[in-house]
């Protein structure tokens, strides 16, 4: 390293391209960040300058640039903003947004986390990084230092170094041929120098949702090779072992992030997040029953398994994310009708065929609750099991798997206001939804409630109609 690429020493008051410096906040491995002022931005801002002197590792200026990388393709409320990033011949540092949030590692150090809070906070993660896979990043890097919680509940995700855009040189790849990763949460295909897998942030998020539910780390801290490879055959115990009253669908959720073979964990972190803010709608298989580690057959299938394991970058996150959606389908069980229904189970048959891995969610919208009465046998809680009834009726003959299909009852004024906000809620990726019957006039059918969904959704909206005979 040449004598300009040494650091330069940050004193408060200083100045650096323009902005003034204030009190250093984090001295961190890699990097140090500092307070700043100056520029036009209109929210707080943070220097980072990345540890370049004598006997630092070459990694961190690559994650420096990494992150400057990253930082300058990203858009959204999960990541912070970038602002400048300085020069590498002078002093290497970049210029961000300052969130004011708390990180997620503050929840820990004092026992095991409330479920329906770990749930929380487990799926405002999850929304995080499905919008970064969305943006063709992966994170690569996910613990809870780097996740910082708003007031209102959001996540940011932080110190993207680490991570891959699929369209970007992947320079710490070129550089480097051991693991990287934080080695409490890397996941398996990690440890063999797999970067590209949006699944490898999903076991990372399961890592997470563990040490939140217990208090412990699913794998211990290793500091070898030998000790990251035991993850690609050796499943951690059980969080219902160490905490009893950790309820099965919080295992369920979690033991499935953590399945050492990618294919067989959630697909997406969005139907992570779907499930964490539906547990009563999580399919529970024997994951939710389990007290105890794998047996010795198992394990040893999984350990020949990886014995011949090659590493494989494979397809871009989005492309990945197109065989693993979210499907909405509006059911009109309000005004049942069979040849309707039959229609809309025909479009979502030949959708999921094509689809993959889809998740289901049939949402059916009933009056609010004061619109209903509240005695006798029309009691709000008796006409929300009615709409079930009738959602499970119309589901059961796609003959899905439980964890595939799930049925939701909402309460609304305004259908269409009420899909839409369910579909922007759980980061919808597709809405099915009957078109307007023939008998409505032509000049009513942009306000009907297709017509309206269809013009605002968030995403690909596909209208079903019954064959005209």
């Amino acid at each position: 390293m040449t004598a300009a690429a040494q650091p330069i020493a940050l004193e408060p008051g200083s100045e650096l391209d323009g902005f003034r410096v204030g009190e250093r906040v984090h001295a961190g491995g890699m990097a140090d960040l500092y307070a700043v002022t100056g520029g036009d931005a209109p929210f707080p801002l943070l220097m980072k300058v990345p540890r370049l002197g004598h006997g630092e590792p070459a990694s961190n200026v690559i994650s420096w640039e990494m992150e400057v990388m990253l930082l300058r393709a990203l858009r959204g409320p999960h990541v912070p903003r970038l602002v400048a990033a300085g020069s590498l011949e002078r002093c290497a540092h970049l210029v961000m947004e300052r969130v004011e949030a708390r990180p997620l590692s503050a929840w820990l150090g004092r026992g095991p986390v409330p479920p329906e809070e770990v749930a929380h906070l487990g799926a405002a993660v999850a929304t995080a990084l499905h919008d970064l896979h969305r943006q063709d990043v992966v994170h690569l890097d996910v613990k809870p230092s780097n996740v910082l919680v708003r007031p209102d509940g959001g996540a940011v995700l932080v110190d993207l170094g680490l991570g891959r855009h699929a369209h970007y040189p992947d320079l710490l790849a070129e550089e480097f041929r051991h693991p990287i990763g934080s080695p409490p949460y890397i996941a398996p295909e990690q440890v063999l120098g797999v970067r590209s897998d949006p699944r490898s942030d999903v076991f990372a998020l399961g890592a997470v949702l563990y040490e939140l539910a217990t208090g412990a780390l699913p794998f211990g801290a290793p500091t070898s090779l030998p000790g990251l490879r035991k993850r690609l055959w050796r499943d951690p115990a059980p969080p219902r072992a160490l905490v009893p009253a950790v309820p099965g669908w919080l295992q369920e959720v979690i033991l499935r992030c953590l399945e050492p073979d990618a294919e067989e964990r959630y697909q997406s972190a969005a139907q992570v997040a779907f499930d964490l803010s539906h547990p009563g709608d999580v399919a529970l298989t024997e994951r939710a029953r389990r007290v105890r580690r794998a047996g010795l057959r198992a394990v040893m299938g999984r350990f020949v398994r990886a014995a011949g394991a090659e590493p494989r970058d494979g397809a871009a996150p989005t492309a990945r994310l197109v065989h693993a959606p979210i499907v909405l389908v509006a059911v009109a069980t309000v005004r049942p009708d069979e040849a309707r229904f039959e229609a809309l189970r025909e479009g979502v048959r030949r959708f999921a065929a094509k689809a993959g891995e889809v998740r289901l969610a049939c949402v059916a919208v009933i009056p609010p609750t004061p619109d209903l009465g509240t005695s006798g046998e029309d009691t709000a809680s008796r006409r929300r099991i009615q709409h079930l009834v009738l959602l499970r009726h119309w589901a059961g003959p796609l003959r899905l798997p439980p964890g595939r299909v799930s049925t939701h009852v909402v309460e609304g004024a305004d259908a269409a206001e009420a899909l839409l906000a369910y579909a922007r809620a759980n980061q919808v990726d597709h809405v099915v939804i009957g078109a307007p019957p023939d008998a409505v006039p032509p000049a009513a059918r942009a306000s009907t409630v297709a017509l309206r969904v269809a013009a605002a959704a968030p995403c690909t909206v596909t209208l079903v109609r019954p064959l005209r005979r």
